[in-house]
């Protein structure tokens, strides 16, 4: 990185939160009001059954994103601005940092790699609404941001798409249900089009439910996600995907309250890559020799048990994960026999604002 680019990025930071404070601090009560918020996340990660030395060749972590690195890292800062004004608004969403940059890893430009979000709005009527601009997806059960996931470290699902969406979309509310219709750039291409092709985006929810689909020339996707209420303190979440040719998976996503500021969560989710190269499996030959990068389709079953406990505006989120692989995908450490199962901890803490 150059080091007009270090000064550019500096400078807009420490504009975007003076700007911010200059302008709550002078809000007009009769217009529309500018908000700011956003959140700080760092954590540790320790394999149990593999290698920590990031330079011995060996499996640091799991093949989905975030949470990511070994030993004590850093995850993003994230700064969201927008207005709501009486007919139309925007949103600016800003990241900075490891997480941020493997979320917006479509971006071709220096300045677009920290722009997570940026769109603006129009109300036309009650119950239609404009969108155009870059916004995050409406597949799946995870975001993006930490602050709005109960499990720190993500799914498979989630890691391998889409992250975000640039184009104009239409939310229609039609009574107890929603219609979303989207013409959208390919896949996480967010700040220009680089080939002149585009994908449909459609999606209907009713009673806390979600059909999503993802549609262009050669390429599928159909999404469900939802959840229940089991009871005042339990809940229960539901996602499942198929990605024509490369990929599709379920997962389930328990959660039981038992305070305001204390909770505990299970994520179990199946996950098949049929060619998207999310799973490497070092011996797909079977002839014992480790073919070390090579990839081919296979499954994994992640499950992971996460704690949420909040000290005010900060969340402690400890962390245990097993990934089990139906072939012997994981090397525990440079010329070690490989194994199927890779175990690990994560401690992390989010900081909301």
């Amino acid at each position: 990185m150059n080091t007009f680019t270090k000064i550019s990025k500096s400078f807009l930071l420490t504009a975007l939160m003076v700007f911010g404070v200059l302008v709550a601090q002078a809000q007009d009560e009769e217009g529309p009001a500018l908000s700011f918020t956003g959140s700080v996340d760092t954590y540790y990660r320790a394999n149990l059954n593999s290698t920590n030395d990031a330079t011995n060749g060996g499996t640091i972590a799991p093949g989905s994103s975030f949470a990511n690195q070994p030993g004590f890292a850093l995850g993003m800062v994230n700064l969201v601005t927008g207005l709501d004004g009486e007919n139309s608004g925007f949103v600016a969403d800003l990241v900075f940092g490891p997480r941020g940059t493997d979320a917006v890893f479509g971006s071709t430009t220096a300045s677009s790699s920290i722009v997570n979000q940026l769109y603006a709005y129009w109300n036309v009527s009650e119950s239609v609404t404009l969108t155009i601009g870059n916004f995050n997806t409406f597949l799946g059960y995870e975001v993006i941001s930490p602050t709005a996931n109960f499990n720190y470290s993500t799914s498979y699902m989630f890691s391998y798409g889409p992250f975000s969406h640039s184009g104009l979309k239409a939310d229609i509310a039609l009574g107890d249900a929603s219609l979303m219709l989207g013409v959208l750039n390919p896949t996480d291409f967010t700040d220009f089009n680089p080939d002149g092709t585009y994908l449909a985006g459609i999606q209907f929810g009713i009673a806390g439910q979600y059909f999503n689909a993802l549609l262009g020339d050669g390429y599928t996707q159909l999404d469900f996600t939802g959840g229940f209420d089991l009871s005042d303190a339990t809940y229960l979440g539901i996602n499942a995907t198929y990605n024509k040719d490369l990929f599709n998976g379920a997962a389930i996503y328990l959660q039981q309250s038992f305070s305001d500021d204390f909770s505990l969560g299970l994520r179990g989710e199946w996950f098949s890559d049929e060619g998207i190269g999310a799973l490497p499996f070092v011996d797909t030959d079977f002839d014992g020799v480790v073919d070390a990068g090579f990839v081919a389709p296979g499954s994994v079953i992640d499950l992971t048990v996460s704690a949420n406990y909040s000290v005010g505006a900060l969340t402690f989120i400890p962390e245990l994960r097993v990934d089990l692989h139906d072939e012997d995908a994981i090397v525990p450490e440079a010329g070690e026999t490989p194994t199927s199962s890779l175990a690990s901890f994560v401690l992390a803490a989010v900081y909301s604002f």
